[in-house]
């Protein structure tokens, strides 16, 4: 018999989707010390600001990453505790998933 599968929240799956892309993960590391603006991630990474936008706001859907206006500028920065439901998510495989190996199959399976 077959248990049934509980399957991440929405929020869980978008976050590791944001983490899938490089430039994404680039721009959280250069969040991890203080906020900034889009110009300064731009210039940091070196791509323009569409590119850079397309990929804020799947950090911001994700709700990895917070924004807020000063005037016309942006200012992102680390939304921490959505980082811990992602840690928490990737816990429970560690405390809850057993180790060990798999039945084996038989005819009557199929």
């Amino acid at each position: 018999m077959t248990k049934a599968i509980s399957l991440p929240s929405e929020l869980v799956v978008a976050g590791f989707h944001a983490l899938a892309e490089p430039l994404r993960v680039k721009v959280l590391e250069l969040l991890r010390e203080n906020e900034l603006c889009v110009c300064d991630l731009c210039q940091a990474l070196d791509v323009a600001q569409s590119k850079l936008s397309f990929h804020l706001k799947t950090l911001r859907d994700a709700q990895l990453v917070r924004s807020r206006q000063e005037g016309r500028w942006i200012y992102y920065s680390l939304n921490l505790p959505q980082f811990v439901v992602l840690e928490q998510y990737l816990s429970e495989f560690r405390r809850y998933s057993p180790m060990l190996p798999a039945r084996p199959c038989t005819d009557e399976d199929q």
